[in-house]
């Protein structure tokens, strides 16, 4: 008898234990989401001061904070219901509103009126593919291998990888740079509006983007190793031009994509 009286607070104490590690599993990712969300404001800020690449660093921060709460989530088995919500505002906020805002002030304002829909375009897209992505996450049916749409980070990441290329140009920075990516620079500054809806309108079409995470390519392959070695040094040398050049072919890549697999199925159904 007691024995078990002697025991129901060690009972007590294991269960409390658990909860708190639960708790701390689902807080410790969430801080790194929320520091997302704190850059991305940041950015917002600074591009209202006319500050633009420190704002595009500012998102670029944002990147880093993005990755690192799936990684720790994934690493403490913190994956919650909560932590899917809150990390879609954090990048509708860093990867939507912010680099909206950011184009808005570095070129879309000289556009007058014009500029207003355009930049909202992007806005609301981007909340459509948040919404989805957040479904999908929800009720099943996302894929390992491929996103539905261009996922919202990488269509940011043309437009802060622009601003901080086209500061090269200006001569706003000493950095090496690309000059095959420089010489087209003043083509895309004018191009940035149509940029600008393409991009909102890849979000949330159907066009299939390498999501990076399943078997498609392994990341702890000689391949992925490979990769992933080429393109820290590439971003290490030219760190500006390299970042719009990879992204760029990213957004395209999942139209190029999307086109062979219906070139294909059209191939399947006549030969049967």
């Amino acid at each position: 008898m007691n024995e078990n009286l002697e025991t129901v607070p060690e009972k007590q104490k294991r269960i409390d234990m658990v909860k708190l590690k639960k708790t701390g599993a689902v807080v410790l990712p969430s801080i790194f989401t929320i520091a997302n969300m704190a850059f991305g404001f940041f950015s917002i800020l600074s591009a209202s001061e006319g500050e633009y690449v420190r704002a595009s660093w500012f998102l670029i921060v944002s990147y880093v904070m993005d990755m690192l709460d799936g990684r720790v989530a994934r690493l403490v088995h913190g994956e919650s219901s909560f932590g899917v919500e809150i990390d879609s505002l954090s990048d509708w906020m860093s990867f939507g509103i912010a680099p909206a805002y950011l184009i808005y002030k570095f070129v879309l304002k000289d556009y007058g009126l014009w500029g207003y829909p355009v930049a909202f375009l992007y806005v609301l897209c981007g909340a459509l593919r948040l919404a989805r992505f957040n479904l999908k996450s929800h009720f099943g049916g996302s894929s390992k291998d491929f996103f539905q749409g261009l996922p919202i980070p990488a269509a940011a990441g043309i437009l802060v990888s622009f601003v901080l290329a086209y500061s090269l140009l200006e001569g706003a920075d000493g950095s090496r740079s690309i000059q095959a990516v420089m010489n087209q620079m003043p083509l895309v500054y004018a191009a940035i509006p149509f940029i600008m809806i393409a991009l909102a309108l890849l979000m949330v079409s159907s066009a299939p983007y390498a999501a990076f995470k399943g078997d498609m390519i392994k990341l702890s392959s000689v391949k992925g190793i490979l990769l992933i070695t080429s393109l820290i040094a590439m971003i290490v040398i030219y760190p500006q031009d390299a970042l719009f050049l990879f992204f760029s072919l990213y957004a395209v890549s999942g139209v190029v994509f999307g086109i062979y697999k219906a070139l294909r199925g059209a191939l399947r159904s006549k030969e049967a």
